[in-house]
């Protein structure tokens, strides 16, 4: 599924916005289903939102995030808007080959992870 690239996180307040980007080099990488996931500091990884032929997102950030993809760019983003202090956490995107994959376990490759911290 060749390697994921993310990139955008910072540190910023609550109530801005950040746009995070992840660049992949598969060059079939329109085939997938990509996802971000988060991580905050001693709990799980959870999903965030992805995206196929349609976007779905959890609950916690619907209506403020959005998630997007360029395939000519072999490239997804995720738009944060109204961030929150309990939005802090790495964010990593990952590629499945699972229509509507929300598991962590459905999805086989990973980025490195760009930290976002949002402070109050």
């Amino acid at each position: 599924q060749g390697q994921l690239v993310e990139s955008g996180g910072g540190l910023v307040q609550a109530g801005d916005s950040l746009r995070l980007s992840c660049a992949a080099s598969e060059r079939t990488f329109s085939r997938y289903v990509m996802a971000w996931f988060r991580q905050a500091p001693g709990k799980e990884r959870e999903f965030v939102a992805g995206i196929s032929g349609h976007t779905y997102y959890a609950d916690s950030v619907k209506g403020r995030f959005t998630i997007s993809r360029d395939n000519s760019k072999n490239t997804l983003y995720l738009q944060m808007n109204s961030l929150k202090p309990e939005d802090t956490a790495v964010y990593y995107c990952a590629a499945s080959v699972r229509f509507g994959a929300t598991g962590a376990g459905d999805f086989g490759n990973w980025g490195q992870g760009t930290q976002v911290t949002v402070s109050s």
